[in-house]
């Protein structure tokens, strides 16, 4: 019985230990199994070790590029702050116009289209003055600005101009224009709105009496006409053909000498007229010739049309006597011309320039610029500016048009055109004349001379 027991339990046992090793083997499946999940765990940490460690590095970065950036932006306002207002201090330190702030003026000439050649050197001429204005201290220690626009030389052009000068740079004051036609295209306009146009060169004898604000020292061509026609008449001129270009000048230069020469008992002839486009006038002047005049009245707007009629007359076979006004005797008209040209007769502002500061003037515009060309219009240009400046220190204000033209009314003069002139209550220069000036032989033209003799004073019959 015993035996029998033990031998049950050993069976016992033995099922028993049977039965662990059984257990055994899923349990060695499953460690296989959760090694997996093991590894995924380790994963995960290893995930979660990373954020952090990418979050640390993200601070450091952050951490230097803020701090400083914050403080500087902290320290430099306050400077620039203090620098600002420091200069605005300097800077106003009354209402009234600072010292050295520029009177600023405006200038109206043709420097391209047919007046290109005069208008050029009368525009030099107007700089040299404020240059030499602003080298001697200015005007009450500021200085002289000219603002220039180009009014070539036609009404058109002029209101153009005249209508950037005022609305766009508000411009009050206006030294212009170069021709006669500019002049009356913006003269209604400055004398409706109290403008002043101050003019070294238009000459037409329309502009008188065009208003109150319109000035010039250009000599009228009223004068001209009256002077032409004397000469002419005093060298026994009894028939006279005319030619001339169809602007305000010419028409004005033909309309007042035939006046004058008719009034003498003078007869025209033939006239003849030409646009400023024209290069070929040998039809024109056949037709002058035909009447077989005693001379050939030209008055030419541009020195191109000038020279070159005096050029293809000689051409055609005319060798009667040629009268003219300014235009025909500038430079460039006689280098168009030449040889053709000697003799020519012209009525022009006495052109010596003879007074100190005109022969200063001369001489430091051809060493400055190298070329000159009707030298009385430059003089009268140089002296514009010096009279401008004049008024200017007299009204402290470049808008004051009211008191600028009340001292022109009332000033008296001395420049390189001339001494002691003014201006009447039209506003015409008084107190300058013109002169008869004969064209010399080619090889007797020099720069001194202009190219042509100065005869003396028109003849009064």
């Amino acid at each position: 019985m015993l035996l029998n027991k033990m031998g049950f339990l050993l069976l016992l046992l033995c099922l028993v230990s049977l039965g662990v090793l059984a257990c055994r083997t899923p349990e060695t499946v499953t460690v296989v199994e959760e090694r997996p999940v093991e590894v995924e765990v380790i994963r995960e940490v290893e995930v979660i070790k990373e954020r952090p460690v990418e979050v640390e590095v993200i601070k450091e970065v952050e951490v230097p590029i803020e701090v400083p950036v914050v403080e500087a932006v902290i320290q430099e306002v306050p400077v620039e702050v203090e620098v600002i207002r420091e200069v605005e201090v300097v800077a106003t330190p009354a209402p009234a116009m600072e010292p050295g702030e520029p009177f600023v003026i405006g200038a109206m000439d043709a420097v391209t289209g047919i007046g290109e050649s005069y208008g050029t050197v009368i525009v030099q001429a107007k700089q040299m003055a404020v240059d030499d204005i602003n080298a001697a201290g200015g005007i009450d220690g500021r200085p002289l600005k000219l603002i220039v626009e180009d009014s070539k030389c036609n009404g058109q052009d002029a209101i153009t101009a005249y209508q950037k000068l005022t609305d766009v740079d508000g411009v009050r004051i206006i030294l212009g224009t170069t021709c006669s036609g500019a002049m009356l295209g913006a003269a209604p306009l400055a004398e409706d709105e109290g403008v002043v146009l101050f003019s070294a060169s238009a000459t037409s004898p329309d502009i008188e009496g065009a208003g109150d604000y319109i000035f010039r020292t250009a000599i009228n061509d009223a004068q001209l006409g009256v002077d032409a026609g004397n000469t002419l008449w005093a060298d026994g001129v009894r028939s006279l053909a005319t030619i001339n270009e169809t602007t305000d000048y010419a028409e004005g230069v033909q309309r007042t000498t035939v006046a004058r020469f008719e009034e003498l008992g003078g007869q025209v002839v033939a006239e003849e007229k030409y646009g400023s486009d024209s290069i070929d006038f040998r039809t024109q002047l056949t037709k002058l010739f035909a009447e077989d005049p005693d001379a050939v009245l030209l008055a030419a707007q541009s020195e191109f049309t000038g020279g070159t009629i005096v050029k293809q007359a000689r051409e055609l076979g005319y060798e009667g006597p040629f009268y003219s006004e300014v235009v025909p005797t500038g430079t460039t008209a006689l280098e168009i011309a030449g040889e053709a040209a000697t003799g020519l007769k012209a009525i022009i502002p006495s052109p010596d320039l003879e007074t100190q500061k005109g022969a200063d003037f001369l001489n430091n515009f051809r060493a400055r610029y190298g070329f000159v060309t009707l030298p009385w219009f430059i003089g009268s240009a140089y002296d514009d500016v010096h009279i401008a400046a004049a008024c200017l220190e007299q009204t402290g204000d470049d808008q004051d048009a009211d008191g600028f033209r009340d001292c022109l009314y009332n000033i008296t003069w001395s420049g390189a055109i001339g001494d002691s002139y003014s201006f009447d209550a039209n506003g015409v220069v008084v107190g300058l004349a013109n002169a008869v000036v004969e064209v010399l032989p080619l090889s007797e033209r020099t720069p001194d001379n202009n190219g042509y003799l100065v005869l003396g004073p028109a003849p009064i019959p």
